[in-house]
């Protein structure tokens, strides 16, 4: 109970804000209930489309000092909540509109149709770059050739035999980039390929920048190392975290047309899912559920082809959210049943 203290005490705050600004919207309590609805709607939402980004971020935060897994908790909170829930629709709209900042906001207060409209209209090259981006995040993990545990034995024996060809992962990823070329319609190809190729080069760009980061952090001194490596880590996920909630954020707008609504509801369920990546770090769970990494990049796999193929069908986020359950749990299941018949061995 005590990682859920501050994501209780948001919730709370944060319906209340819901439901106070349902009244000041409609003028009635039943806008009031309605947002309140919609706000606790979006939160699970959230939680459920972002269970995976929890576990990836764990997996890396465990690697990074103690100081720097605080600035996450706190600066990233921050990033994520105002960062990509206001911030960047707001980007889209400025770009898409090519209006100011403040006309954005005004635009999203005064006719959110129109706004949630703009935002619907870069659909397109959101889905390309966050497809691209998750889709090399994923393969980097199954085409590592240290890797040593397997769990879709066949499958993933194979994906880390392609790894052994240097750059593989970002072949694999451009082909599938050519393929949905060929397959959208001419007045989407150009956009399309030129937002997909960015989410490569954000990649390997983010990707080099921590390893440089981290190489010049080994060089210092022991203090100043923890420092650079640490930031380099940060980058990383923060990367990760926008990439994750492009899904979040267009699918809001299936539910509301209300930028702010959309902030508290995605708001909460990024309180959930920062304090569920402590409990991973701190309880070691990564370590005691052998599989449960797996599942998420799996789920990762999947939600990269998803968005690919929203370009072009639309596909309802509760989709995405299930898949990624499904395979969390079955590696949740199997982990338990692989710790059953090595008792012995689940605690090494």
């Amino acid at each position: 109970m005590s990682y859920l203290r501050w994501p209780l005490i948001v919730t709370v705050v944060g319906i209340a804000l819901a439901a106070w600004l349902g009244y000041r919207f409609t003028g009635s309590m039943t806008g009031a209930v309605s947002f309140f609805m919609i706000a606790v709607v979006l939160a699970i939402l959230e939680i459920s489309l972002s269970f995976d980004n929890a576990i990836v971020n764990a997996n890396k935060l465990k690697e990074m000092t103690p100081q720097w897994q605080r600035r996450f908790l706190t600066w990233g909170i921050l990033i994520a909540v105002f960062g990509m829930r206001i911030v960047f629709p707001l980007l889209i709209v400025v770009i898409a509109a090519q209006i100011g900042p403040w006309a954005a906001l005004q635009l999203a207060a005064t006719d959110p149709e129109e706004y949630s409209r703009l935002i619907g209209e870069a659909h397109l090259p959101i889905a390309a770059f966050g497809g691209s981006f998750l889709m090399l995040v994923a393969l980097t993990f199954f085409f590592d050739q240290s890797k040593e545990v397997d769990w879709i034995g066949k499958v993933e024996r194979a994906l880390r035999r392609c790894g052994s060809v240097r750059g593989m992962e970002v072949g694999f990823v451009l082909v599938i980039i050519l393929l949905f070329v060929w397959l959208l319609p001419v007045r989407d190809e150009q956009v399309f390929m030129f937002s997909a190729m960015w989410g490569i080069v954000t990649f390997l760009a983010v990707d080099a920048l921590g390893h440089v980061l981290d190489r010049w952090g080994k060089a210092q001194d022991a203090a100043k190392g923890a420092a650079q490596v640490g930031l380099g880590g940060f980058l990383y996920l923060e990367v990760l975290d926008a990439s994750f909630s492009f899904d979040g954020v267009i699918g809001a707008f299936a539910l509301t047309q209300n930028l702010f609504l959309i902030a508290i509801g995605l708001g909460i369920g990024a309180m959930y899912v920062r304090s569920m990546t402590v409990m991973l770090v701190e309880k070691g769970t990564l370590a005691e559920f052998r599989y449960l990494e797996h599942g998420a990049f799996w789920s990762i796999l999947i939600l990269s082809i998803i968005m690919f193929g929203q370009t072009m069908w639309h596909l309802p986020e509760v989709v995405t959210g299930l898949l990624g359950a499904i395979f969390i749990g079955a590696a949740f299941v199997n982990s338990i049943m692989w710790n059953r018949r090595h008792k012995g061995e689940a605690h090494h």
